[in-house]
C-alpha cells in the first residue's frame, strides 16, 4: 500500500512538473547582434517582396502565373526608384508605419484611439476594409465596432493581414503579445478570418525569431487560430496538400482555387475573379514558403506567381522567411538596392527603412523586458511563450450571395428598386467636381428609413460602399434611395446591388 501510494505520489509530482514546464516561458539566449538582424530582415524582406511583386498585383485574378512567363528581372535600382516614384506601392508598409510611430510617441500602452485616429486622418489613400474602417472611425463609430462585419462589409479582406508584420516584428518569441496587439489594432478595420490574417502573420513573424524550420513554423502558427474558423480550414488545407504534392505548387494551388475562392463578404470579389479574401491569400503566403523551403527567392517566386494580391503576398512572405534567416542571410541578389534606399522616408511617413530598423528593435526589446524577459550586456534572454487560441469570430453567418443586379444610373434625385433576400449591399460612388462635397442620402428599406448616408466626394474620404443592411427580414423588400443636399452636377453614380439570402430562405 505505501509503495502503490508512493508511485502514485511520483506521478502526480512528474504530471504537475510537466504541467508547469508546459505553462511557463523557457528563456531564449539571442545576441543583440542577431535580434536586430533579424529585425532588419523582416523589414527589408517585405520591401523587397512588394517591389519584386508590384508588377503583378491584382492581374492575375482566378489564375496564376505561367512558368514560363519570365518575371521582372531585379537589379539595384528597383527599390529606390519605386520608392521615389510610385509611392503607393507600399501601402502595406506605410500602414505599418503608421501603428509603428504611434507606439514610438505614445508607449507599448498606447490606446487604441490612437491607433484609430491616426490612420483614418493620414493623407494616404486606402481601400478595402481599411478605407471602409476609416470612413466609420471619422463617423464615430469606434473601434472595434468599426472593423465588425455588420458596419464593414470588408472585414474578411486582406487589410490588417498585410498591415500586421509590425506586431510580430515588435513581439520577438511572444506569439500571445504578438496577438495582443493584433486584437487592438486589427478589429479597427477587420473581424472574423480578415482579423484572423493578420493574427497569424504576426505570430509567423513571432516564432520566426526562434524557428529554422519552415514546415513547422507554418504549422505552428496555425496554433494561434481557432479550429472551426475556415482560416484556419484553409491553411490547414494548404499545409495538407503540400504533404501530398510535396514537388508542385501548381497542384495545391488547385486545390485552393477549387475549395477556398469562392468570395461571400468582399461586394468587389462577389461574383468576380478578383479575390482580395484574406484566407485566399494567405493561403498564396503559404505556399510560398512551403514550396519556397527556405530559398528566399523561390519563395517570392511562388507567392507572385499565385496571383491576385501578388505585390502584398510576396512582400509578406519575404518579410516572414527573412525574419528567420536575418538581414545577412537575405542572398546579395536580393539585397541589391536595400542599403541605397535606406534613409528614404516612406510617402506619408518620416520613417525610413534604416530609422525603422532601429524604433522597431527598441519595441521589441522594451516588449521582452515586460513579458519578464532581460538584458545582459550583447545578450537578451526571450521569456519565449506558447501560442494561445484567439477567440472564435465569423463574418457573414449564413449569408450567401445570389445574385449581382447592374445598375449603372446616376442618382440625382431619387432610385427604387425591389429585391427578395435577407440581405443587400449597394455599390457606387459620390461624384462632383468639387471634391470638398459631401452628399447626403436617405434610405429606406419598405418606406422605413433606415439610414442618412454621408457620401464625401473625395477619394481619401469615401464610403467604399453606399449602403448595406445584412439582417433584413427574408422576403421581398423595396429599396428606395433619396437624394438630399447639394445639386450642380452632384450626383451618385450608382453601379450595381448585390442580394443575398441566408440559409432560411435558400432551404424553401
Amino acid at each position: 500500500m505505501k509503495k502503490s501510494l508512493l508511485l502514485w505520489g511520483i506521478v502526480l509530482l512528474v504530471q504537475a512538473a510537466s504541467l508547469a514546464q508546459s505553462s511557463s516561458s523557457s528563456l531564449v539566449k539571442l545576441s543583440k547582434q542577431v535580434l536586430a538582424d533579424k529585425i532588419k530582415g523582416g523589414w527589408a524582406g517585405q520591401t523587397i517582396g512588394v517591389t519584386f511583386g508590384g508588377p503583378y498585383e491584382f492581374q492575375y485574378n482566378g489564375t496564376f502565373i505561367q512558368d514560363y512567363q519570365p518575371l521582372t528581372a531585379w537589379g539595384p535600382e528597383k527599390i529606390k526608384h519605386q520608392m521615389l516614384n510610385n509611392a503607393g506601392l507600399y501601402d502595406d508598409i506605410y500602414m505599418d508605419l503608421t501603428f509603428v510611430d504611434v507606439f514610438e510617441k505614445y508607449g507599448l500602452d498606447a490606446p487604441v484611439d490612437s491607433f484609430a485616429n491616426a490612420y483614418a486622418r493620414a493623407g494616404y489613400m486606402l481601400w478595402h476594409a481599411n478605407q471602409a474602417g476609416r470612413y466609420n472611425i471619422l463617423t464615430a463609430v469606434k473601434a472595434p465596432a468599426s472593423g465588425q462585419w455588420k458596419n464593414n462589409p470588408h472585414a474578411d479582406d486582406i487589410d490588417f493581414q498585410i498591415e500586421a508584420d509590425f506586431a510580430g516584428l515588435m513581439s520577438p518569441g511572444l506569439p500571445q503579445t504578438a496577438a495582443a496587439i493584433s486584437d487592438k489594432i486589427g478589429h479597427i478595420m477587420n473581424y472574423g478570418d480578415g482579423w484572423y490574417g493578420g493574427v497569424y502573420v504576426a505570430t509567423l513573424y513571432s516564432l520566426a525569431f526562434t524557428y529554422s524550420d519552415v514546415k513547422r513554423l507554418v504549422r505552428d502558427a496555425l496554433v494561434a487560430i481557432p479550429k472551426e474558423s475556415s482560416f484556419y480550414q484553409c491553411i490547414s488545407d494548404v499545409i495538407r496538400w503540400h504533404g501530398q504534392y510535396p514537388n508542385d505548387w501548381h497542384q495545391a494551388w488547385y486545390e485552393i482555387q477549387k475549395k477556398w475562392s469562392s468570395e461571400t463578404g468582399c461586394p468587389d470579389g462577389v461574383f468576380a475573379a478578383f479575390n482580395i479574401d484574406a484566407k485566399v491569400n494567405a493561403a498564396y503566403v503559404v505556399l510560398g514558403l512551403l514550396y519556397g523551403n527556405g530559398d528566399f527567392g523561390k519563395t517570392l517566386e511562388v507567392a507572385t506567381r499565385a496571383g491576385q494580391d501578388a505585390d502584398c503576398n510576396p512582400s509578406t512572405a519575404g518579410g516572414i522567411l527573412a525574419t528567420m534567416l536575418g538581414y545577412s542571410g537575405i542572398p546579395l541578389y536580393w539585397k541589391q538596392g536595400v542599403e541605397e534606399a535606406g534613409d528614404i522616408d516612406f510617402k506619408y511617413t518620416t520613417m525610413s527603412l534604416n530609422k525603422t530598423y532601429k524604433v522597431s528593435l527598441q519595441q521589441a526589446l522594451a516588449n521582452i523586458e515586460r513579458a519578464g524577459g532581460k538584458q545582459e550586456g550583447d545578450f537578451v534572454f526571450i521569456p519565449v511563450q506558447r501560442i494561445k487560441t484567439v477567440p472564435l469570430e465569423q463574418s457573414f453567418p449564413n449569408l450567401i450571395p445570389v445574385a449581382k443586379i447592374p445598375i449603372h444610373q446616376d442618382l440625382t434625385t431619387e432610385y427604387r428598386t425591389r429585391f427578395t433576400g435577407s440581405g443587400i449591399v449597394v455599390r457606387g460612388e459620390a461624384q462632383s467636381e468639387d471634391k470638398a462635397l459631401v452628399l447626403i442620402a436617405n434610405v429606406y428599406i419598405d418606406d422605413v428609413e433606415v439610414e442618412s448616408v454621408a457620401l464625401p466626394v473625395s477619394f481619401t474620404l469615401r464610403r467604399h460602399d453606399i449602403f448595406w443592411k445584412y439582417d433584413l427580414p427574408p422576403g421581398e423588400h423595396e429599396l428606395r434611395i433619396k437624394m438630399i443636399g447639394p445639386a450642380g452636377g452632384a450626383k451618385v453614380r450608382v453601379w450595381d446591388m448585390i442580394v443575398y439570402k441566408n440559409d432560411e430562405m435558400r432551404k424553401k
